[in-house]
């Protein structure tokens, strides 16, 4: 399993505030319980509705990333959303590069800390690193969130939901 940080090694309460910024509520199952709402099973976080499901296990990148998924969909699909957060290409790309922004809101975490773990934990990019992607590939996805409202000029959140 690679080292790379996990819901049960932080501050609980500063990703439940981050994310109630989002309407979004995070519940933790027990341990080696089936995660509900996770595509890829095992210790990745799920999401059913407004709610994105983890546990001690999971890792902070994959909580990050599908509480992106469910900022950046569209509100249709969020009122539907078990499971399958759907999404294009584009979508996807913007979720990553939010779930890295973001990371910068939570002191155990910050930006080179996630670009490490989702090298470890292997997301792909052409470049070859999610550093090298986020750097100097990704000007598509801060297009996205910039067009979408969740993100501003400055690269801040602005903790709206896409509509």
């Amino acid at each position: 399993m690679p080292d790379v940080i996990r819901y049960g090694e932080i501050d609980h309460q500063e990703l439940t505030q981050l994310l109630a910024n989002y309407q979004l509520e995070v519940c933790e199952g027990a341990n080696n319980a089936a995660i509900p709402g996770s595509f890829w099973g095992d210790e990745e976080a799920g999401l059913v509705r407004n709610k994105l499901h983890l546990r001690a296990d999971t890792p902070l990148h994959s909580a990050l990333h599908e509480a992106c998924h469910y900022i950046c969909m569209d509100a249709g699909r969020r009122s539907k959303l078990d499971t399958n957060a759907g999404g294009d290409s584009h979508e996807e790309n913007a979720v990553c590069y939010l779930q890295i922004l973001l990371s910068q809101q939570l002191s155990c975490m910050g930006r080179e800390k996630m670009l490490a773990d989702m090298d470890a934990w292997g997301y792909s990019f052409r470049l070859g690193s999610s550093k090298a992607w986020f750097e100097n590939d990704a000007e598509d996805a801060r297009d996205w969130l910039i067009d979408h409202g969740i993100i501003d000029s400055d690269l801040q959140p602005t903790f709206k939901c896409r509509i």
